[in-house]
């Protein structure tokens, strides 16, 4: 009933520049918080940036000062705005959509923990 699309990874060069962008299709009436993860080859899933419907923001350690994120809640999509990218960067990016409240058959759900299928951003010259 809901699903996240995310598109803008590709190949850059170190200290280049990616926006990433997810959007939540269905019939969705509000989302709770959004984030992005990613998952380097042989290392865990580990959270890049989040914000809420409020937007408060929450970050890695090893972005912060390089990384924003936004969202657009009227259009239910999320932006990772990349700059200053490393090797280190390298990875599949997913995006994340937490407390979807949804209608859908005459009712209203909550959904959680919703992924989208992540896109590769690879940093090398």
């Amino acid at each position: 009933q809901v699903q996240l699309v995310e598109s803008g990874g590709g190949l850059v060069q170190p200290g280049g520049s990616l926006r990433l962008s997810c959007v939540a299709s269905g019939s969705i009436l509000s989302i709770n918080a959004m984030g992005w993860y990613r998952q380097a080859p042989g290392k865990q899933r580990e959270l890049v940036a989040a914000i809420t419907s409020g937007g408060s923001t929450n970050y890695a350690d090893s972005v912060k000062g390089r990384f924003t994120i936004s969202r657009d809640n009227a259009k239910n999509t999320v932006y990772l705005q990349m700059n200053s990218l490393k090797p280190e960067d390298t990875a599949v990016y997913y995006c994340n959509a937490d407390k979807v409240r949804y209608y859908s058959g005459g009712y209203y759900y909550t959904g959680t923990d919703y992924w989208g299928q992540g896109t590769q951003v690879t940093v090398s010259s």
